[in-house]
């Protein structure tokens, strides 16, 4: 028997990346929407993620929380769905997957909250300064379909999505790479249909 996957998710929030990677992997799920507050912060779910956010997922026995944790999990669990490069090949896969998670992530929200590090302080911070982690990521996919090898993976899931965001919320639409990047991925049909999904949860539709 297949183990049960859970998807603990709100459509109004970064568990968005995660449901497309779930509609890339193409095997069944089941949601269970969290409403900001009371359901978050209750102790059923606090028992699955300690800080009270989504998204999160339970597969049998395992409970994987953060985004690029789970697209990476989600990659390895369901090798059929062929999201992860061989391991030999995993380089750029890794780095940008994880780079994504941990400096465009904080230098684009930081950005969006109207903080800039000094220059001195910049020394404190993974990303250094939000223009620098700009150019890094546009120098990554420039010229480039995909962001690790000639194939579509879940790195291009978690930097995709991370990227669609920054043009649609913030300023990322004024690195030409970027977008470009984002314009190659935006219409995937697994992309669309939890993007589609994901608004009739928000209607309060099955």
């Amino acid at each position: 028997m297949s183990k049960e996957l859970v998807f603990y998710t709100n459509p109004q929030s970064r568990g968005n990346i995660v449901h497309w990677m779930l509609e890339e992997v193409g095997a069944p799920y089941r949601p269970v929407l969290l409403e900001y507050g009371a359901s978050m912060k209750a102790p059923e779910y606090l028992a699955i993620n300690p800080m009270g956010k989504v998204p999160a997922i339970r597969h049998g026995d395992q409970v994987v929380t953060e985004g690029a944790a789970i697209c990476a999990y989600l990659a390895d669990a369901f090798p059929e769905a062929g999201l992860a490069p061989a391991p030999a090949e995993r380089g750029d896969y890794y780095r940008w997957l994880f780079f994504a998670a941990s400096c465009v992530e904080h230098a684009w929200t930081n950005q969006a909250a109207g903080f800039t590090p000094t220059q001195e302080q910049q020394r404190m911070f993974g990303y250094g300064s939000y223009e620098a982690t700009m150019n890094a990521l546009a120098k990554a996919v420039a010229g480039r379909r995909y962001i690790a090898g000639n194939r579509f993976s879940a790195a291009d899931v978690y930097v995709g999505r991370t990227i669609g965001y920054g043009i649609d919320f913030g300023n990322m639409r004024d690195w030409p790479e970027l977008v470009a990047y984002w314009d190659g991925l935006k219409d995937r049909p697994a992309l669309l249909r939890a993007a589609e999904q994901a608004a009739r949860w928000q209607a309060g539709k099955a």
